[in-house]
């Protein structure tokens, strides 16, 4: 890094091109924010019981969020019941619990899913989620085409980052590409999987290795959809990405510009697409996690503040900015308005939005750009020469990089050369505020254990039975799994007993 750029980077005009044409590289869209179009205010929101969660929904409505985003329990993104053993001690910890129509009748009580927009962090059983809300859009008497959100559906950086995978990759990559060919034809205005560097990056990737990895993966799902025999115009243009956004202002900023004009020659060069829709790489960002300090929790809002400014600087489509106390444990009403107060005053108060790509033609950052391009496009080969993101991952390299990466940035800061305010210089902690956490009934679990049993008691058995069986042949075929999905929810089985069906059909991963 030099401490001063003098002069534009050789062929820029050639690659920035203009806002909303290709390669993007300016924004996916010609005016972007300056007219008023303000990115999607998300707040990921999540805990506890349907009804608990319900009411936050409701809160945040109320506060001025324009899209729901649904944090999910790990048993219900493991696809297990509440009453699981495997399940004992992380119901509704992390997420809401969810096992039954009737859970997500609840959690989206009072709430029109014709108006709102709904992104749902599920992987392993996004299927099996998205079934759920299109039933609860039926109850609604709201038609699957009037539907708008996001299943996260990304299953690939799962085995990688998050580890929140249950099928081998086969079965796993099969339903990610049902889903595109269901939707294509059901649910055309939902986004059907968020390709996610976030994760990637909160585990301990660098900026380029997060676009590198998160490409990657998203060649291998382009790739399987076509292998499919999916047309790619006809399933590109509803793929989106999440991203994190870092500390590192100009970088994110170059970060973002960057994926922009990978994403746009991959899928024009490399895969033939038509439609410029289909070049476009439309982003959900959310505020770094792992950047928040239990220490001086107060700093947590000035860090998320300078990360939503680097996203909406880059062009983000949606954003969700971390609330003060999520070093701690889930968000507060409070925190959680703070944390959507922290965008509101970024769109309406500081000018920002009001230009196109104001850094493009910076000489700094269009030299971060072609920097992070260049690095991320090596790791991209490497990748390839190891035969694609797959078998990358199944031999191991794309995880050891990340935790190589990890490493040196841990050491980095316990060696004091990375400065973590707070944490290894300016503490202080004789004036540490006490900060309220959101708490989580203890005897949930039990209370949850009880519903179910008694939904389990109130259906037709038989019928439950014979929807599960007719998944089960299906697995052991090549139909489109999903609408045998939805209808073994239609005859009230559980999230545990669809999950189990295929689990003993395709076995588990690891």
């Amino acid at each position: 890094m030099k401490p001063i750029y003098d002069g534009p980077p050789d062929g820029l005009l050639e690659r920035l091109g203009r806002p909303g044409e290709y390669p993007y590289t300016r924004g996916v869209y010609p005016r972007m924010y300056s007219q008023g179009r303000l990115w999607t205010m998300r707040q990921y929101a999540g805990f506890g019981t349907a009804e608990a969660s319900n009411e936050r929904y409701r809160f945040l409505l109320e506060q001025g969020v324009a899209g729901l985003s649904v944090a999910f329990d790990l048993p219900t993104q493991l696809g297990l019941d509440p009453d699981d053993p495997l399940a004992a001690g992380e119901v509704g910890r992390v997420g809401v619990s969810i096992a039954t129509v009737d859970d997500m009748r609840t959690l989206f009580r009072g709430i029109p899913l014709d108006r709102v927009t709904t992104s749902m962090t599920i992987n392993a059983p996004a299927m099996m989620l998205l079934a759920l809300y299109q039933l609860v859009a039926e109850d609604q008497g709201v038609s699957p085409a009037a539907l708008g959100g996001t299943v996260q559906n990304d299953i690939l950086k799962e085995y990688v980052a998050r580890g929140t995978y249950i099928f081998p990759t086969g079965p796993s990559m099969r339903l990610v590409t049902d889903l595109f060919a269901y939707c294509a034809e059901h649910l055309p205005s939902w986004n059907t999987i968020s390709i996610s560097g976030y994760h990637i990056r909160e585990a301990g990737a660098s900026a380029a290795q997060e676009v590198a990895f998160t490409l990657a993966n998203a060649r291998a799902y382009v790739r399987a959809a076509v292998d499919a025999g999916l047309e790619v115009d006809g399933f590109a243009p509803r793929l989106s990405f999440f991203f994190a956004c870092h500390s590192r202002l100009f970088e994110e900023v170059a970060k973002f510009r960057a994926a922009r004009r990978m994403w746009a020659a991959m899928m024009r060069d490399e895969f033939g697409a038509q439609d410029p829709k289909s070049w476009m790489l439309r982003f959900h960002t959310q505020t770094g996690g792992s950047t928040l300090t239990a220490q001086q929790p107060e700093n947590n809002v000035v860090r998320t503040a300078y990360q939503a400014l680097a996203a909406v600087l880059g062009g983000t489509q949606s954003l969700h900015t971390n609330a003060l106390d999520e070093a701690l444990g889930l968000p507060t009403p409070s925190s959680a308005r703070l944390a959507l107060r922290t965008q509101q005053i970024l769109a309406h108060e500081t000018g920002v939005p009001d230009a196109i790509d104001p850094l493009g033609g910076s000489y700094y950052v269009e030299h971060l750009t072609d920097a992070l391009e260049a690095e991320a496009r090596a790791l991209l080969g490497r990748i390839e020469d190891l035969g694609g993101a797959v078998a990358a991952i199944e031999a191991g390299y794309i995880q050891r990089e990340i935790e190589e990466s990890a490493y040196r940035q841990q050491r980095a800061v316990e060696d004091g050369e990375q400065v973590v305010v707070g944490v290894n210089r300016f503490r202080d902690d004789s004036d540490a505020a006490e900060v309220p956490v959101q708490q989580i009934d203890p005897q949930l679990q039990s209370r949850r254990a009880a519903e179910l049993r008694s939904f389990r008691e109130r259906r037709d058995g038989a019928a439950a039975s014979a929807a599960l069986a007719s998944l089960s042949e299906a697995a052991r075929g090549d139909a489109n799994l999903f609408p045998r999905v939805l209808e073994a929810f239609r005859a009230r089985a559980t999230l545990g007993e669809v999950a189990g069906t295929l689990r003993r059909e395709w076995g588990e991963y690891g």
